[in-house]
């Protein structure tokens, strides 16, 4: 464990992030589960409205620093494609 004052604001500063960025990250899988599972059932419209929200958690997540901006583009794109092959 840490003694210098320093050091033991900065094991604080971590703990928090740690927990911040689990909590993004969590937040950002929960979403992209929902869209593949709406793409999966062949629901257009809730897939729809899921490819928007997914989005904005995405851009969310390169607001934070959670995500990178070109893992975030691939996500959109490759979901893009899978959203437009619903009949």
């Amino acid at each position: 464990m840490a003694n210098h004052l320093s050091a033991l604001k900065r094991a604080r500063q971590t703990a928090k992030r740690t927990a911040n960025n689990r909590a993004n990250t969590s937040t950002l899988r929960t979403q992209l589960r929902s869209l593949r599972e709406a793409i999966e059932k062949g629901d257009k419209a809730a897939a729809q409205q899921s490819y928007r929200q997914t989005v904005s958690a995405l851009d969310k997540a390169i607001q934070k620093g959670t995500l990178h901006e070109n893992t975030a583009s691939r996500y959109k794109s490759r979901l893009g494609k899978r959203l437009a092959a619903i009949k």
